[in-house]
C-alpha cells in the first residue's frame, strides 16, 4: 500500500510541438510522480483565444482522453474518425500498436479554447492491440450533496460508470463545487487518487489549492473533504495503481528502450503501423531525435 498522502504538485509549462503560439500547462508525468492510477499523463490548454493545428502523429500503448472545457475541436484519425468535440463531451482514442490523429481548432482564426488532454497507459493484455475510437456526447452525474454534482467522464465514480472503454480500474470525474459549500467525495480506499483545481477556489482538508495545482492523495482513503466559497471547478484521477513497468518517451508509452525506438523508426519511415489520418496529405509531425542515453522506466518517489 502507498498509504495517505497530501502532497501538492506544480504544473510545468511546455511549448507543445505542432501548435502555433501555444504553450500547454503539464501536471503528469511528474519527476516524483509517473502515474495515478493508470493516468500517465495531463496537459492543460488554454484558457485563451487560439489557431490550433496539431498535425498527424502517433501514439502507442495508451489511450488518449481529451475533456473540452471551452471551445470546439476537429478529432481526425487513421481509424476513420472525422468529429467535432464539445464541451461535455468525451473523445477516448484506443492507440494499442499504433495509431495517429490531429486535432485542429475550429476555422482560421484565434478563438477561445481551454481543455484537458490526459492518457492511460494500457495494460500488457491489450496494448499491442488495434487501434479504436469513441466519442460520448452525454455522460452520467451524480449528485454528491450540497448541489455538488459529478460527470463520470471514465470509470467508476459513486458507484456510476462511465460508458467509455477501460482497461484499468480506473476513474476520472469532473466535480462541481457550488459557493460556500463542504463537500465528501467517497473515494475508494484501495485506489489511488488525486485532485486538480480547474477554476475557482477550493481547500482540499487543510490545503489551499491554487488554480493547476494538483494535489496527490495517495490511497487508504473512503473519503476527502472539499470545501469552497467562491465555487471550483475540479478534476478528480484514481485508480489501481499501476505496477508495470512503463517507459515513456514523445507520445508513446512502451515497457523498453527498443519498443520505443521501433515505434519512432517506424513513423519516420512511414509504416503502415500507423495508418493515414482521414482527410489529411502529407503533413505530419517529425519525430524528435532519441536521446543519447537508454530510455528507462520511470519510478515514483512519493
Amino acid at each position: 500500500m502507498i498509504g495517505r498522502r497530501s502532497i501538492p504538485l506544480e504544473p510545468r509549462e511546455v511549448p507543445l510541438g505542432g501548435v502555433r503560439a501555444m504553450n500547454v500547462l503539464r501536471t503528469l508525468p511528474h519527476k516524483d510522480l509517473p502515474t495515478v492510477g493508470a493516468w500517465c499523463f495531463l496537459d492543460r490548454f488554454g484558457p485563451g483565444p487560439v489557431r490550433m493545428r496539431v498535425e498527424p502523429h502517433p501514439h502507442i500503448g495508451l489511450q488518449t482522453v481529451t475533456w473540452p472545457l471551452v471551445g470546439d475541436m476537429r478529432h481526425r484519425d487513421s481509424v476513420d474518425s472525422d468529429v467535432t468535440l464539445r464541451r461535455g463531451q468525451l473523445n477516448l482514442m484506443t492507440a494499442g500498436n499504433g495509431v495517429s490523429h490531429s486535432e485542429y481548432s475550429l476555422g482560421e482564426d484565434p478563438i477561445p479554447l481551454d481543455a484537458l488532454q490526459l492518457w492511460v497507459v494500457l495494460p500488457e493484455s491489450v496494448r499491442r492491440g488495434g487501434g479504436g475510437f469513441e466519442q460520448h456526447t452525454a455522460l452520467p452525474t451524480v449528485a454528491l450533496g450540497q448541489d455538488a454534482a459529478a460527470t463520470v467522464v471514465l470509470g467508476e465514480f459513486a458507484g456510476v460508470r462511465s460508458p467509455a472503454t477501460v482497461h484499468t480500474p480506473i476513474v476520472g470525474a469532473e466535480i462541481s463545487v457550488p459557493a460556500g459549500s463542504t463537500v465528501a467525495l467517497p473515494l475508494r480506499r484501495e485506489w489511488e487518487h488525486a485532485v486538480v483545481l480547474v477554476d475557482g477556489d477550493v481547500q482540499v482538508e487543510d490545503v489551499v489549492l491554487e488554480r493547476d495545482l494538483m494535489l496527490y492523495l495517495g490511497d487508504s482513503r473512503d473519503a476527502v473533504s472539499v470545501t469552497s466559497e467562491t465555487g471550483a471547478l475540479l478534476f478528480l484521477l484514481g485508480g489501481e495503481p499501476f505496477e508495470e513497468d512503463l517507459v515513456m518517451w514523445w507520445n508513446f508509452a512502451a515497457r523498453t528502450h527498443e519498443e520505443i525506438v521501433d515505434a519512432r523508426e517506424d513513423w519516420e519511415a512511414g509504416s503502415a503501423r500507423f495508418g493515414h489520418v482521414v482527410t489529411h496529405g502529407d503533413e505530419r509531425i517529425p519525430a524528435p531525435e532519441l536521446p543519447h542515453v537508454r530510455l528507462m522506466p520511470r519510478r515514483r518517489r512519493i
